[in-house]
């Protein structure tokens, strides 16, 4: 079904809705017309057609106030007539196709070709064979039988290109699957609440049909179009279909209709569902997008832009329940996050360098090869050229080509991506246990830089499970709750009518799950508590509903952020009016004249009576950290019927029934999890709605606040004023100084959170960058949670709006949960440094090799197929064994590294080197002195075709035991000396550690001629393993030499602070300018200071004399390319690193106003 085509799963609706028009009174076609209209024409139209709500809901077979009945055979019935809720996603890439895009890789397709050339030169027979003027070039060809496996080389080459290729596109394949697993998952999780058979349930999204009744709620993101039966003060924000970004007001008598994908913001109501899945206007905009869709590819093809793509398979769109589909949020998506995460910057920067310093290599060894061949030839020897022995000559040049090819292929990294990708898509996997599903692949690493997290009270510190536990009813303070026998009758008649009807009828207080648990709360629970409050006085408040169900309230004012109270109006038998109110207790008893007194009268109460209450009363409550919420309510004549529109002169003048205190406890396990956090370098601050006193008592609790500590706890109102100038505009400079010292934000707006988190991130007074993650629940929560570097939405209280905006949902809704995120993304950062630490080893080492054997014996003492199956254990198999350790406690003992700090520090840089040194010597020991120490030929200047020799294979084993036995070093970057340490728990490291070794013996024993090897006795073997086995002990040695004392080795791939600064925004949305494009121009000549500390070590100096001009030329050169380069975007492995060495230089003018959009 999945795979069904948009328009072939709609053309099989329409011919379903020839055959069964007849059995409900609406067609499909005539729901889906009803459904274009808006405002007063719909009204009109369901008048003329159906009559009036009631008229459709009976041609649909459903009933208003009951749902449909749960009767299967009907709703399978409706789902063959109007369709099903779920948008068929988009054909997943078939395996070929990604084989295909791996193959697109510029450093395979030069590889290829080579691969090709030498394939075919290989099968032609030069005429000039047998001539003796061929010189140098005829000796290679004596051996008729050698001449004959020439051809083994080419097709060696392309075997492992297809390995190569193979590996990444199964790792595409695996991402691409488990991307769909996960939005599959979010869909299953996603529940919406309808009425079937007169009883209210929660069903997957996927299961509403038509004619289902849905409740709709503040928060709710709508799963399918409808129209509106009844609602209360229902606001829309319906700026993903229309882009207009005010909420629109709906109502049943004006304007009726409800769109999928568009967000509740205020308000609650019913509505009929009228079309689902494909029918359903989102569906309609994804079903246009899909057939648009595939035209798009074809054009994205030739500009080659793949960033679109990622960032849309990044942020899995919620197809079943119709995610904002359309232009604009292919845009939003795209510029999901502002700036790439601080480990995609450093890396792409570190990709480019490498691959710059690569190409340099490999063509000097191309060049200096052919002009030695060139000169000993024809200068020398003084031979003529041939017309003969061109071809001879050619197949030299082939190889000499092919050799600096590989020198290219060993010195890019291209198992960077494939590194970065593994290691996320198992963090990925791993945090799903720990209660984190990351919506987006990034956050999981840049929550490891995190230094503030700025985390909601309710339900993330504390429990979420309301209690009243205070309350001051008839003038007394009862610190525990009352016998109902002591209250006034009439003060409790009123309390138990006003909690009962002015909350939310979806809350509920349900029996507990299991024998001896406690009762379920259900809905809002802060209303949960107060209705406990009833049960807790020996009393009922079903009946009141059922006397006065929710169709019968006047007039309901929803609780709203700006409000922080909640108001419904009734209809009282005499025909006068009665209001009920509640609320944040400061804001209701400034509105309060009245209070009932002990026997439960109203007596008058004054401003003086109410300071004298909240020092009495509130703050005690709150100074225990109880959230304090005042009920009230105020009667008004039957005629002339108030205004009820206008909303200040209704609730005002209220008589205060009684004000209660409220526990939410603290979740045991946030106090530890807060220590740890602080422990880590990240500051905790609380951000909360509720009164500073209470705010202040549950910080101190969960340990953000220490007493005697230096700190700020203000509320929304102080902030405001100390961080806007007198014009009341927010200044950056004031923020700078509230900040630092901020703890505690209470009776925050989600103005204000936004205003905070921006801030902080915008920040420039301490030296680094701060990098915010953001906790939130509620709709208003949304700028905030995309603002931040990372948004947590919580899973079970939050709702659809936030879950969108945020980048991490937190299953469990627990604080302890971001904790474990934190370690991950350290876990993540380590993993791709020790990668880096143990390829760059190999890399300078293969390189060195490379280079200098080909300019001194020219030849490379390590073959192509060697060097690819070098590229082969270090790229795919090193990034498996070292992307996969799993993360411990101690990554939460140090600070944040931030974006300052390179990511190849000085001590992996020493043991790069370090370890780099020991390998040359060895290895240009072995090839220059190997066949007098083991008494073997020597393997040098070998003819052309000439026989594997032993000397060449014990260098090449020599050389990959050393790299088995680094990777081991490999797993500590702080220089540690337990390189052991903890290595069994991880069984992938092991496991392929030792798989590599025994594919070594097989190639080294039975390689033969693909691979130029030669059999090995075990005396030589021992003598591979034992040179290898001095990789660890030498680790030791390097271990000992005080960094300190190396104070030349710089660090490489560090963002530097300017590389921070944001330019001056144009205005508030302004888009955020993308730093990667700054740090790829700025500090390019890092790599090349470390490449010539290297070089002067190589005495090879000379030739990078002249190397000034090629920098000059690459700092002009534009990093427009990377702009959008998304690590997990990489289809083919070495992309990152060559598509921006290659891209077409412009000039600087161009580069910067690059830099400026």
């Amino acid at each position: 079904m999945g795979d069904m085509t948009n328009s072939v799963f709609y053309a099989k609706n329409q011919r379903n809705e020839a055959n069964h028009a007849g059995e409900f009174g609406c067609t499909l076609e005539e729901l889906r017309s009803l459904m274009e209209l808006r405002g007063s024409e719909a009204v009109i139209k369901i008048r003329e057609d159906y009559g009036d709500m009631d008229g459709l809901c009976r041609r649909l077979k459903t009933s208003p106030t009951e749902g449909l009945p749960n009767n299967a055979a009907d709703l399978d019935k409706r789902k063959e007539v109007y369709g099903q809720n779920f948008i068929p996603p988009k054909k997943p890439k078939t395996f070929l196709q990604l084989i295909w895009e791996a193959l697109q890789d510029v450093t395979l397709i030069i590889l290829e070709l080579a691969a090709i050339i030498s394939l075919g030169l290989s099968f032609y027979q030069p005429p000039g064979e047998g001539i003796e003027a061929c010189g140098t070039a005829a000796a290679g060809v004596e051996d008729e039988g050698e001449s004959e496996a020439g051809w083994i080389e080419g097709a060696a080459i392309l075997l492992s290109v297809a390995c190569v290729v193979i590996v990444t596109a199964f790792n595409d394949w695996s991402k691409e699957k488990q991307f769909r697993g996960l939005q599959s998952r979010i869909e299953q999780e996603q529940k919406f609440t309808v009425a079937r058979a007169g009883t209210v349930i929660q069903i997957p999204v996927a299961d509403i049909v038509t004619g289902d009744i849905a409740q709709i709620k503040y928060g709710d993101l709508l799963p399918a179009d409808g129209i509106l039966i009844q609602g209360n003060d229902l606001k829309i924000d319906e700026s993903s279909l229309t882009g207009e970004s005010d909420h629109v007001s709906k109502a049943p008598d004006k304007d009726p209709m409800l769109l999928s994908g568009t967000h509740v913001m205020e308000g609650s109501g019913r509505m009929v569902v009228t079309a689902v899945g494909v029918n359903s206007q989102t569906g309609i905009i994804f079903t246009l997008l899909g057939a648009g869709g595939e035209e798009e590819e074809k054009k994205e093809k030739k500009a080659k832009k793949q960033d679109g793509a990622a960032a849309m398979e990044m942020q899995p769109l919620k197809s079943a329940e119709g995610g904002d589909g359309d232009e604009k949020e292919k845009k939003k998506a795209n510029m999901h996050k502002k700036e790439k995460s601080v480990l995609q910057g450093k890396l792409t920067k570190l990709a480019v360098q490498i691959g710059k310093a690569g190409l340099v290599m490999s063509a000097i060894t191309v060049i200096i090869l052919v002009l030695y061949f060139a000169i000993e030839n024809f200068v020398i020897e003084k031979k003529p050229w041939l017309p003969e022995c061109t071809p001879v000559y050619i197949q030299y040049f082939v190889k000499f080509f092919i050799i600096g090819v590989t020198v290219l292929v060993v010195a890019v990294p291209e198992g960077l991506p494939l590194a970065v990708t593994i290691s996320l898509a198992y963090s990925v996997k791993k945090m799903m246990k720990d209660n984190n599903l990351v919506r987006h692949l990034d956050a999981c690493e840049t929550m490891g830089n995190a230094t503030a997290i700025c985390s909601d009270k309710t339900g993330t510190l504390t429990t979420n499970r309301m209690t009243v536990v205070q309350a001051y009813v008839g003038d007394t303070h009862y610190k525990e709750i009352p016998d109902s026998d002591a209250l006034p009758a009439k003060t409790l008649d009123l309390m138990i009518h006003s909690i009962s009807i002015n909350s939310a009828y979806t809350t509920k207080i349900l029996p507990p799950d299991k024998d001896g648990g406690l009762p379920r709360q259900v809905g809002n629970k802060t209303e949960c508590g107060l209705l406990g409050f009833i049960l807790d006085l020996k009393r009922d408040y079903q009946p009141i509903r059922d006397q006065i169900p929710e169709e019968k309230l006047y007039k309901v004012y929803t609780f709203n952020s700006v409000r922080k109270s909640m108001s419904t109006v009734t209809k009282l038998p005499n025909g006068s009016f009665r209001m009920y109110s509640k609320g944040a207790s400061e804001i209701v008893l400034k509105k309060c004249s009245h209070i009932l007194n002990a026997v439960g009268d109203p007596r008058t109460f004054r401003p003086r009576d109410r300071d004298e209450m909240v020092k009495k009363v509130i703050e005690p409550m709150a100074c225990e950290g109880l959230r304090t919420i005042c009920i009230g309510y105020r009667d008004f004549p039957a005629s002339p019927e108030p205004d009820w529109d206008n909303e200040n002169d209704i609730v005002t003048d209220l008589t205060c029934i009684c004000v209660v205190g409220i526990e939410d406890p603290v979740r045991p396990e946030v106090p530890e999890a807060i220590r740890k956090c602080q422990r880590a370098g990240i500051t905790v601050r609380m951000v909360t709605g509720d009164n500073i006193n209470t705010a202040r008592a549950i910080a101190i609790k969960c340990g953000i606040i220490h007493p005697g500590e230096d700190f700020l706890c203000i509320d929304g109102k102080e902030f405001n004023r100390r961080i806007r100038n007198e014009k009341g505009e927010v200044e950056q400079e004031r923020i700078d100084k509230v900040w630092p010292k901020l703890r505690v934000l209470a009776r925050s707006s989600p103005t204000d959170k936004h205003t905070l988190v921006k801030g902080i991130i915008d920040s420039t007074q301490v030296g680094q960058r701060q990098v915010v993650a953001v906790t939130g629940d509620g709709t208003n929560d949304g700028p905030a949670l995309k603002k931040a570097d990372v948004g947590f939405a919580m899973g079970i209280a939050g709702t659809d709006v936030a879950k969108e905006a945020s980048d991490i949902i937190l299953t469990d809704d627990n604080f302890s949960s971001i904790v474990k995120a934190v370690m991950w993304g350290r876990n993540v950062y380590d993993s791709i440094s020790k990668f880096l630490q143990f390829q760059l080893t190999v890399n300078v080492v293969a390189v060195i090799v490379a280079f200098t054997g080909a300019c001194i014996t020219q030849d490379s003492p390590l073959k192509a197929v060697q060097m690819l199956w070098v590229n082969l254990i270090m790229d795919t198999f090193a990034s498996l064994a070292l992307a996969t350790e799993p993360p411990t406690e101690s990554l939460l003992m140090r600070r944040p590294y931030g974006r300052n700090k390179p990511l190849i520090s000085r001590t992996m840089m020493k043991n790069i080197l370090g370890h780099g040194i020991y390998q040359l010597i060895i290895i240009f020991t072995l090839l220059f002195a190997g066949e007098q120490i083991f008494n073997i030929d020597s393997g040098r200047n070998a003819p052309l075709h000439a026989p594997a020799s032993e000397h060449y294979t014990i260098i090449f084993n020599t050389f990959v035991m050393m790299q088995l036995f680094n990777e081991i070093n490999a797993r500590k970057i702080h220089g540690e000396r337990n390189v052991f340490d903890g290595i069994f728990r991880n069984p992938i490291f092991c496991s392929i550690v030792l798989g590599t070794l025994g594919i070594q013996i097989v190639i080294v024993q039975f390689g033969g001629k693909p691979f130029s090897c030669s059999p090995l006795d075990v005396d030589k073997w021992l003598w591979c393993l034992f040179l290898g086995f001095g990789e660890l002990l030498w680790g030791q040695v390097i271990s000992t030499i005080p960094k300190n004392s190396l104070k030349f080795l710089k660090g490489a791939g560090q963002l530097t602070h300017k590389d921070e600064m944001p330019e001056e925004e144009m205005n508030e949305d302004a888009e955020e300018i993308d730093h990667s494009e700054r740090e790829l121009r700025r500090g390019q000549i890092l790599w090349f200071r470390g490449l010539n500390r290297i070089q002067t070590q190589m005495e090879v100096v000379n030739t990078f004399k002249s190397g000034t001009s090629f920098q000059g030329a690459l700092r002009r050169q534009s990093s427009t390319t990377s702009q959008h380069q998304d690590v997990t975007n990489i289809s083919s492995p070495s992309q990152v690193s060559l598509s921006n060495a290659l891209s077409s230089p412009t000039s600087t003018s161009a580069a910067a106003t690059a830099g400026q959009g």
